[in-house]
């Protein structure tokens, strides 16, 4: 019973951290897009359809495996370190997305509905690579995740890299992405993954030496 409670706390607070870390990111990016866009970045059908393919693997969490060092002593809640995490990894979420926003825009010179597609598609592969980062304290590659949680989001990233080819796309808003600009999408939500891993160190780095200071 202690080490199921354990395991649930800690899958809780994995989805917790995934999905408000995305959330907010994703609220920065929407305000100040709209600030300078003339046009809205993402439709309504299409936030909503982002929400629901990047919670199909989310939910999968709730059955992911614990690193050993979770349930080795119990846990409290900690709102600060919450607010903290979402904030950090937030912003690091919306500096992509305006990096995105740039690469649309100035290089490829996207009209609206390529726009979208490339945004679309940028903050799903994002928000599906947060998740298999942040649901461990380890290195992303040392921490095996659950087989469902691994399989639910390949399915979903094949889906996003496919939608904007598949037959419904145009009743969505979709449009289909030049080879070199979904390759150049593919590397910004990479290097999102790598300075996500880097930040989640420093962050955790960060906590505990901020933690001791409070202690003493």
């Amino acid at each position: 019973g202690i080490t199921e409670g354990r395991t649930t706390y800690a899958n809780t607070l994995k989805y917790l951290l995934t999905v408000i870390s995305a959330n907010f990111g994703n609220m920065v990016s929407m305000a100040l897009a709209s600030v300078f866009l003339p046009f809205l970045p993402l439709l309504a059908t299409q936030i909503l359809l982002n929400n629901l393919l990047a919670d199909l693997p989310a939910m999968a969490i709730a059955r992911d495996r614990v690193d050993a060092e979770w349930i080795e002593k119990p846990r409290r809640w900690d709102t600060t370190f919450i607010r903290d995490y979402m904030v950090t990894f937030g912003l690091i979420s919306s500096l992509y997305d305006m990096l995105t926003f740039g690469l649309l825009l100035w290089v490829f010179q996207a009209a609206p509905p390529e726009f979208r597609t490339g945004w679309f598609v940028e903050s799903l592969l994002t928000e599906l690579l947060v998740a298999l980062v942040v649901r461990t304290r380890r290195p992303f590659y040392r921490s095996r995740p659950a087989t469902s949680l691994m399989v639910i989001t390949g399915v979903v990233v094949c889906v996003a890299l496919a939608l904007p080819y598949l037959p419904l796309a145009d009743l969505l808003g979709f449009v289909p992405l030049p080879a070199h600009l979904l390759g150049s999408l593919v590397a910004v939500s990479l290097a999102y993954g790598i300075t996500v891993e880097w930040g989640k160190h420093w962050f955790y780095r960060h906590h505990e030496r901020h933690r001791a200071q409070r202690r003493v």
